[in-house]
């Protein structure tokens, strides 16, 4: 992930200093000039600065004469995918994101990300991993390396793919290993915080945890998922639908080899011959709107299935998205075969 900072140039340097980082980012050329305390002052690029030029201003001025004072931004605390999409649709390829401050936090680089989101991702990775033992004795499931990276990085890389920034790591079974692996993710170019548990909280209930979300919504997944999942869809359809809860599905067809009669108090409605019925199972990933997760008892138990059922009871709205694209639990010796070989071939 590269660094947004590389693309912020101080409002106290010259113009030759400019075309200098100009050209260090080669296809990525644009600048936006900030004040000491990283406030957007304006963009700059390879045209600007001609057309300063042309006017008669020198190479050793100052950025501020050859900026454009009013850039498009995205405001971190309040927008929306629409605005994301328009940007990109309109051939806007690199957008700095702001604080309510008017700060520059970020940068989208569409050569980089397919969107960005505004959702906080909560991975849960405090499982031991017990089924594929002896792999997890002495190193955690999501840290179990498919091909020439660990399982939760895929995770990790493809939720940052679609612009999530923030994050929140749910650990326990040495999860040391994991805070060590990824640290407070500035690397990586985004925000990575840690939900500790004392105890097992079930599939979600360490969520419940987390009372600093910076949006309105909420992402969950588990660590030990293989998908190249588009998020972008998914959060839309949850917008599109008003939903409450939306949940990853996976389908299963079940051929029956026979005849098949409905009945009704014994007698025969109708018959289908060896039909086939499509099932969906919960696929580990969930979208849940930030306010409902006050339902989350504190340090007890509580599983995903415990949050659906409730709001399913009060008047929630609780919606399937069945996957499209390829998904993979590594919950067995033979699931973790099978995702060594389809690394060569699923694109992430």
């Amino acid at each position: 992930m590269l660094t947004f900072k590389r693309h912020l140039i101080n409002d106290d340097y010259s113009i030759r200093q400019a075309l200098e980082k100009l050209n260090e980012l080669a296809s990525d050329a644009i600048l936006f000039v900030v004040d000491e305390e990283n406030h957007l002052l304006g963009s700059l690029t390879d045209g600007d600065i001609r057309r300063g030029l042309i006017k008669g201003l020198g190479i050793d001025s100052n950025v501020k004469v050859f900026i454009q004072p009013n850039p498009k931004y995205i405001d971190k605390s309040n927008y929306t995918v629409e605005e994301v999409i328009s940007f990109r649709e309109n051939q806007f390829k690199i957008i700095p994101v702001l604080d309510a401050n008017h700060k520059v936090v970020n940068i989208i680089n569409f050569r980089v990300l397919d969107s960005y989101l505004p959702v906080d991702a909560v991975v849960m990775a405090g499982g031991k991993g017990t089924r594929l033992r002896p792999h997890t004795l002495t190193v955690p499931k999501p840290l179990l390396k498919v091909g020439d990276k660990s399982i939760i990085d895929y995770n990790v890389d493809r939720l940052i793919k679609f612009g999530i920034d923030d994050f929140w790591i749910s650990i326990k079974y040495l999860g040391e290993q994991l805070v060590n692996h990824f640290g407070d993710g500035k690397d990586r170019g985004v925000n990575i915080n840690y939900i500790e548990e004392d105890v097992p909280l079930g599939t979600i209930g360490a969520v419940g945890l987390v009372n600093n979300f910076q949006h309105e919504y909420v992402l969950i997944t588990n660590s030990d998922i293989l998908t190249n999942l588009n998020y972008e869809d998914f959060f839309n359809d949850f917008i599109e639908k008003n939903a409450d809860m939306s949940v990853v599905t996976v389908p299963y067809q079940v051929d029956i080899p026979y005849g098949v009669l409905e009945t009704k108090d014994g007698q025969v409605m109708s018959l289908k011959e060896k039909p086939t019925y499509t099932y969906f199972s919960n696929g580990g990933i969930y979208l849940v709107k930030k306010s409902l997760l006050e339902h989350i008892p504190k340090n007890k138990f509580y599983n995903s299935t415990d949050l659906m059922e409730f709001l399913m009871g009060n008047g929630g709205k609780v919606i399937s998205y069945p996957i499209r694209q390829y998904w993979l639990d590594i919950g067995k010796p033979e699931d973790f075969q099978k995702a060594q070989e389809d690394i060569k071939k699923i694109r992430f």
